[in-house]
């Protein structure tokens, strides 16, 4: 198993002290706990993206250039990048920048976001967020191509004549995962092209994420891709490491009820109402580091994951989080890596060395692609949508 640390900046006020950082303070926690990742031996990092709420990562490919210009190893994801709202050609110049600060560790995770209230702030319709997402990925995937792009426009997107996005990405196209979270539509669109899935596991029952990852690996199949390289992700709740699950609770479960009263909205609702029922049965990592280590090893008795990621109590003093970050790689992530082998990012990965590859793995990558050039009709997925 690989790990990852995923912040999604949340600028909640602790609710039981009032304590609130400053925005910078905010982001420079994030940059200082992805530095500190990468000397942890985490596999990547990862930075969420909001345009609604409580949150600072409204800028993601921003606060990932900086954390590319400090770290040398790490892989950067983002969690997720919200391309429904998005223009595909800003996305593929921005996020290749980030590519090239970091020379080809970038991977993107893309999503509709489950923030409803983001898609009237950039003149869009909710109802139509998926059929955006499909038609944006579809011409994403060609900006990030081999040629330059014709595009006939859709019906989300505007016509392309002979374009091509620069900067280029550092090695071919970076590797994009598809976030999924309450439907089936992302997982059917990561397996139809081929790509991997990462399951938030954050707020529902593990059941339900199961079967969104369940379907992916079927339409993965049915669309005939090696199922070798079929890689999940997952997320999860909360982290809150302590020698004790008593002290643990006691002192994470107030917090925790708080924000989830404070949160509870559509897209982010949970049927988890205390910290005893979240640690039960609900997928917040809070306890002993053996326990987080029984809880993860659940997840992947249900989802068979490659790649965990986890977020810091973001509310707590910095230096309590960087001492959880230390626990959980020197005290959880050894465990797990060696229960749960895999082959992602290793040889045996189609990008497991994009980062190394350089310019020649762009060739090599640029030789390969033969997509056609047609946007995916927003009534080709009417009936997934609903799903």
């Amino acid at each position: 198993m690989k790990f990852q640390l995923l912040d999604i900046i949340p600028f909640f006020a602790d609710p039981i002290t009032g304590r609130q950082v400053e925005p910078a303070e905010r982001f420079e926690q994030t940059r200082r706990a992805a530095v500190r990742a990468e000397e942890l031996g985490f596999d990547a990092v990862s930075v969420g993206e909001r345009h609604a709420g409580s949150f600072l990562s409204s800028s993601p490919t921003v606060v990932l250039g900086a954390i590319a210009t400090e770290t040398s190893r790490v892989r950067l994801n983002t969690g997720v990048t919200v391309l429904s709202v998005l223009d595909p050609v800003r996305v593929a110049e921005d996020y290749a920048t980030v590519d090239q600060l970091s020379r080809g560790r970038l991977e993107l995770t893309i999503g509709k976001g489950n923030e409803v209230a983001q898609f009237p702030l950039f003149g869009l319709e909710i109802d139509d967020q998926w059929e955006l997402l499909a038609e944006k990925y579809e011409l994403l995937r060609l900006l990030w191509g081999d040629q330059p792009v014709d595009w006939p426009g859709g019906d989300f997107t505007r016509p392309l004549r002979e374009t091509t996005t620069v900067p280029r990405p550092y090695a071919g196209r970076p590797r994009v995962w598809h976030g999924s979270a309450t439907t089936l539509f992302s997982a059917g669109l990561a397996g139809r092209w081929g790509d991997p899935l990462f399951s938030a596991n954050a707020i529902q029952p593990l059941e339900n994420y199961g079967v969104l990852v369940d379907h992916y690996r079927a339409e993965y199949a049915r669309h005939g891709h090696d199922p070798r390289h079929a890689y999940v992700g997952a997320g999860a709740g909360w982290l809150y490491l302590s020698d004790t699950s008593q002290h643990a609770v006691e002192q994470f479960g107030p917090v925790y009820e708080a924000i989830v009263a404070a949160t509870n909205v559509p897209g982010n609702n949970t049927p988890y109402r205390d910290i005893a029922h979240a640690v039960a049965e609900g997928p917040v990592l809070v306890g002993t580091p053996q326990q987080v280590i029984d809880k993860i090893g659940a997840f992947h008795g249900r989802l068979g994951h490659d790649l965990q990621s986890i977020g810091l109590p973001t509310t707590a003093p910095f230096p309590q989080q960087l001492d959880m970050l230390e626990r959980f790689a020197t005290e959880v992530i050894p465990v797990l890596r060696r229960e749960f082998p895999t082959t992602l990012w290793t040889e045996d990965d189609p990008y497991g060395s994009r980062a190394a590859d350089g310019q020649a793995g762009w060739a090599a990558s640029a030789s390969t692609s033969s997509e056609a050039r047609v946007p995916v009709s927003s009534a080709s997925h009417a009936s997934a949508s609903s799903a």
